[in-house]
C-alpha cells in the first residue's frame, strides 16, 4: 500500500482533530489531490527542484568505506547536497508551491533538528511568503546554527517552553496557531505524519528521492535500503517506489539513545510503542503507564519524536519494513567513519542509518549492494559532534571566542 485508503494505512492514520481543523484539512486534501494531477503544478515543482534544490542528487559508491568494512558494497544517496543541506527542502518546496496556489500568504511550521525550519524559511524567502517557525527551547539551544539561518531567511522563530520543549511540543503549538489562523495560513508540516492528508502529501513530495534512486540503480541489484526514522519523511520518500515489491529489504533505523529505559531513547517499533491517537493521527507512540506521551532522548534532535508516521507503522506491522536501533555512541562513530573514509559529513540523524550499514555490510557477501540515505549533512551538528569527539579543544575554542 503506497497511498492511504480514505486517510488510513491499515488501522493507522486518520483525521482525529477538533472540528475547527477539519475544514482546513479537507480544503488542503482537495487542493493537494488537484495539484498532484495537474501537469502545470508538477512542471513548476520539477523546474524548481532542478534549478533551486539542485536535483537530482548523486548516488555515490562508497568504495573506501566498503573496503574498510568488508562484505557488501555501500552506496550513499547524497541528499545532503540539496540546497539547505537536507531532504527537507523537497517537501517544503512542494507545500510552499501548494500554499501559494491556495492563496495562503502566511506559513507556519514546526522543527526539531532545524533542517525543516531552515528549508521552510528558505522556500518562503524564495516564494515571498511570511514564515513563522515553532521550535522547542531545548532544540533551539542545541541547534543554534540552524536558528541563525532561519532568521537570516526572514523567518520568525518562536521558542516553545511547554512540555519537554522539543519537537512534539513545537507540533502542538503549530497546530494551535493553525486553528486560530487557517483562513490566511498554511501549516507546512515537515514529516510523513499527522492527520490526513499530510502522510500522503509529504511522502509524495519526498518520493523524488526514491524515484531518483530507482533510475540510478537500473543496472544494479540492491539487497537493502537503509534510512533513519524519526517521524518518517526521508524514509518514506526513499522507500516509496519499492514498497510494492518484495525486494530490496527496506530498513528503518530508530534512535537507540543512551539506554533502554523509558526516556533514554526514541524506539517505537521494537514493541516499546503502543497504539494511540496523538496529534491528530493513530500510530505507535511511546507512552507512560497513564497513557501520556513519554519524554524521549536522542543525540540527534530530528529523531527524538515519540511517535512514528502511520504508513511506516503499517509497513512495520506487515513486515515490509524492518526496524533496527542505533545508539548515540554508534551514530557518533559513524560520523567519524564516513568522514575519514569518504570525506562525507553525515548529519547525526543520517548517521544512524550509516551506523546500521556498518553493522550490516560485513554480514553480506561482496556481490551484495546496500544503499544508505544520507538525508542531511552534519554542519548543523557542530556543537554536538565536536564536543563528543574532541571536547577539550572544542570547549577551549568556544571560550576563546566568547571573550573576543
Amino acid at each position: 500500500m503506497n497511498t492511504s485508503d480514505n486517510g488510513f494505512f491499515g488501522e493507522f492514520g486518520g483525521m482525529y482533530v477538533a472540528e475547527v481543523l477539519r475544514s482546513p484539512l479537507e480544503e488542503l486534501k482537495s487542493a493537494f489531490n488537484e495539484a498532484k494531477d495537474d501537469p502545470v503544478f508538477q512542471s513548476a515543482f520539477a523546474e524548481e527542484a532542478k534549478t533551486y534544490i539542485g536535483r537530482p542528487t548523486p548516488l555515490l559508491h562508497a568504495k573506501r568505506a566498503s573496503k574498510a568494512l568488508g562484505g557488501a558494497q555501500i552506496y550513499i544517496k547524497l541528499e545532503g547536497l540539496a540546497n539547505t543541506g537536507a531532504h527537507k527542502i523537497n517537501n517544503a518546496l512542494g507545500q510552499g508551491l501548494l500554499a501559494k496556489r491556495m492563496g495562503k500568504r502566511r506559513i507556519i511550521a514546526e522543527t526539531g533538528a532545524g533542517q525543516h525550519g531552515v528549508a521552510t524559511a528558505a522556500v518562503c524567502a524564495r516564494l515571498g511568503l511570511e514564515c513563522i517557525i515553532y521550535m522547542g527551547e531545548v532544540d533551539i539551544k542545541r541547534q543554534h546554527p540552524n536558528v541563525f539561518w532561519m532568521e537570516q531567511y526572514g523567518a520568525t522563530v518562536v521558542p516553545v517552553s511547554s512540555g519537554s520543549r522539543t519537537l512534539k511540543d513545537a507540533v502542538n503549538e503549530a497546530l494551535r496557531d493553525w486553528a486560530r489562523n487557517y483562513d490566511t495560513t498554511h501549516y507546512l508540516l515537515g514529516s510523513a505524519l499527522g492527520p490526513t492528508p499530510y502522510p500522503d502529501m509529504v511522502r509524495e513530495f519526498q518520493s523524488v528521492i526514491g524515484n531518483e534512486v530507482l533510475e540510478q540503480t537500473r543496472d544494479l541489484e540492491i539487497e537493502a535500503m537503509i534510512a533513519c526514522v524519526g517521524g518518517g519523511s526521508n524514509a518514506m520518500g526513499f522507500f516509496s517506489p519499492f514498497i510494492g515489491e518484495k525486494r530490496p529489504r527496506l530498513i528503518g533505523v530508530e534512535a537507540g539513545g543512551n539506554g533502554i529505559a523509558p526516556g533514554e531513547h526514541a524506539v517505537r517499533m521494537d514493541g516499546s510503542g503502543a497504539v494511540s491517537v496523538v496529534q491528530g493521527y493513530k500510530s505507535y507512540f511511546l507512552l507512560d503507564g497513564e497513557g501520556q506521551v513519554q519524554n524521549t532522548h536522542s543525540v540527534s534532535a530530528g529523531l527524538d519524536y515519540p511517535g512514528i508516521g502511520p504508513q511506516l507503522a503499517h509497513l512495520g506491522k506487515e513486515g515490509r519494513v524492518e526496524f533496527e536501533r542505533v545508539s548515540d555512541e554508534q551514530a557518533i562513530d559513524a560520523v567519524k567513519f564516513f568522514a575519514r573514509n569518504e570525506g562525507l559529513c553525515f548529519a547525526l540523524e543520517s548517521a544512524h542509518a550509516g551506523a546500521y550499514a556498518m553493522r550490516l555490510a560485513p554480514t553480506l557477501t561482496e556481490d551484495k549492494r546496500i544503499i544508505v540515505n544520507m538525508s542531511g549533512r552534519g554542519d548543523k551538528d557542530i556543537f554536538i559532534t565536536a564536543r563528543a569527539i574532541d571536547e577539550d579543544n572544542w570547549i577551549s575554542f568556544l571560550e576563546q571566542e566568547a571573550v573576543r
